[in-house]
């Protein structure tokens, strides 16, 4: 009768037991890891490989409740993760600890079914392939094994919500790092961790989290728990190696032809290294910090000017949203009064004339956005009457222009989950020649981060209302007349003084503010409203705000008529 493994680097070592299914390779690092998560002793020569590891000068002296492996790809750690919950459901007796009719779970789990598929394919057969193990097997499908000790080995969904209920002896976390995040699914790794923990307490302390991952971003479980616990004394072993560490076997040209062809790539792929070049965009702490509790959205007041920023979308699938904001100038701060978002699939004229009616019931004549689908977008507002400017700034300048404001608290945020996630899973990349650029994650969408922050950073380049002096309203206050101008029609100016107050205003805040929306329509350039109305002689000082009679002076005064568009004054 064969003997029981008396631990499992026994387990894997014996020809009886998993001995050949570890026969090929370089194993012998992986077995230093396994003794330091279970408690196991160690030669002076495996000591120096686990300080090398773990960072830290003393092995623990009991096993790990969890553990890490932030190990290079092909570097074997799927496998060796799979033998140790194979492990757990064979050789470890969970009964005591079960209510009856229950049993105790293995769960696998991964980015997605096929992925996980991979690691439970390795743990079946280390069970149902080996003569003695196999008779423990009562049943066995597609994606479970079920044992005659109690113990369900299967593939789980990665679903906090379906993960709840289960007994969890032990789980395989797969590639952890390129897990889901908040952005890009409604089950984030955070929240599926969070949901098996409580699985585990009823064991005593005996269950196992098991996660292997080569390392990716600096943001989520796999980041924190490297700052939390590698090179620390901690019941969770964080293990760091290379893939040439854990498996010397591994082709030594691949990989150093990948390091030559991208150098922040290959230390991630290869050298359990966090990615250098692309990290997060801002602190979703400090983004938290702006949102103003119980504020989901403001209402127009009178007096205010609003700015508005679209990011458009043809409707089949990116959403189109819509973002209005203002400058409260006695603080400096840009707040933002409202987000719409509405998701594909939808047709973008019923997108348009919706936020249309938003736009009109703030008083807004002009919005900005980028160049998505070429004169589309432009065309589409401007049958509403609405005029689509087309921004100077990328998307990603836009987010840098907008991080500054973020972090100096110099916005305020509504309360928008939706919102706060897209602009938190923002990441900057950093090319080869050292360029940022800001962006949302493979996968994920920024449609209202582009709108929001897109507005923000309109509203806090607002200059505010112009500053007339007494001498300049006089003057345009002077009776018309007419003559011809440019165009050879007949337009009405109180002399030069009022062209060199709408120039003035034209040079301060082109293209935002909504006093020069009429402007706009009738001329295509501010240089071509210059040449029109003759700025030789300029009367502008700091002074008293005469925005209030400015604008009077524009609707009753001027002659100007709304709704005309590319047409000269008349």
């Amino acid at each position: 009768m064969t003997a029981l493994p008396v631990n499992i680097i026994e387990a894997m070592d014996s020809p009886d037991w998993w001995g050949p299914w570890f026969a090929r390779g370089d194993w012998s690092r992986w077995r230093v890891f396994l003794r330091a998560l279970f408690g196991l002793s160690m030669s002076a020569a495996e000591l120096a490989i686990y300080r090398e590891c773990s960072g830290r000068s003393e092995p623990a002296t009991s096993r790990a409740s969890e553990s890490y492996a932030d190990v290079g790809r092909r570097g074997g750690k799927t496998r060796v993760l799979s033998l140790i919950a194979a492990w757990l459901a064979a050789f470890e007796d969970w009964q005591e600890y079960l209510d009856p009719g229950e049993s105790a779970h293995i769960l696998v789990i991964a980015k997605d079914q096929t992925q996980a598929g991979i690691a439970f394919g390795y743990l079946a057969s280390l069970l149902l392939h080996h003569p003695l193990l196999h008779d423990l097997v009562v049943n066995d499908t597609a994606d479970s094994v079920t044992l005659s000790n109690r113990v369900v080995v299967r593939v789980a969904s990665a679903s906090f919500r379906g993960l709840r209920g289960y007994a969890v002896a032990g789980l395989i976390a797969d590639e952890l790092a390129y897990w889901f995040d908040g952005e890009t699914s409604a089950n984030p790794s955070e929240e599926i961790l969070a949901a098996v923990r409580p699985g585990m307490l009823q064991f005593g302390g005996r269950a196992m989290l098991l996660a292997g991952s080569s390392p990716y971003r600096r943001t989520g479980p796999l980041w924190n728990a490297y700052k939390r616990h590698y090179g620390r004394p901690s019941p969770v072993l964080f293990w760091k190696a290379p893939t040439l560490v854990m498996n010397p076997l591994a082709s030594k040209s691949e990989i150093t032809r990948a390091y030559e062809e991208d150098p922040q790539k290959a230390a991630a792929e290869f050298g359990a290294e966090f990615r250098q070049d692309l990290a997060p965009f801002v602190d979703p702490e400090a983004v938290e910090a702006l949102v103003v509790q119980g504020r989901r959205e403001l209402p127009p007041v009178n007096g205010l000017s609003y700015v508005a920023f679209v990011d458009p979308s043809g409707g089949s699938s990116d959403s189109m949203a819509l973002a209005v904001a203002h400058l409260y100038q006695e603080r400096d701060c840009g707040v933002l009064d409202l987000v719409r978002e509405i998701q594909a699939p939808f047709n973008p004229s019923s997108a348009v004339l919706e936020f249309f009616g938003t736009l009109r019931a703030y008083g807004i004549t002009t919005v900005t956005g980028d160049h998505y689908a070429g004169e589309w977008p432009r065309e589409a507002f401007d049958k509403v009457g609405i005029e689509y400017i087309i921004s100077d700034k990328s998307k990603s300048a836009i987010y840098q222009e907008a991080l500054p404001l973020l972090n100096s608290g110099r916005v305020e945020l509504l309360v928008n989950q939706r919102l706060i996630t897209q602009i938190c899973s923002l990441e900057r990349r950093t090319a080869r020649g050292g360029r940022d650029s800001i962006d949302h994650p493979q996968g994920a969408k920024d449609d209202l981060a582009n709108a929001a922050l897109g507005v923000l950073v309109l509203a806090a380049a607002d200059t505010g209302p112009m500053k007339i002096s007494p001498q300049a309203l006089a003057r345009a206050k002077e009776p018309m007349r007419r003559h011809l101008n440019v165009y050879g029609r007949m337009s009405r100016q109180s002399g030069c003084c009022r062209g060199a107050v709408f120039g003035q205003l034209f040079r301060h805040v082109w293209p935002m503010s909504r006093l020069t929306a009429a402007l706009r329509r009738c001329f295509r350039t501010p240089a071509e409203f210059m040449r029109v109305f003759g700025l030789d002689a300029v009367i502008l000082e700091e002074g008293a705000s005469k925005m209030t009679e400015l604008t009077r002076l524009i609707r009753d005064g001027a002659g100007f008529r709304p709704r005309i568009s590319a047409k000269p004054l008349i």
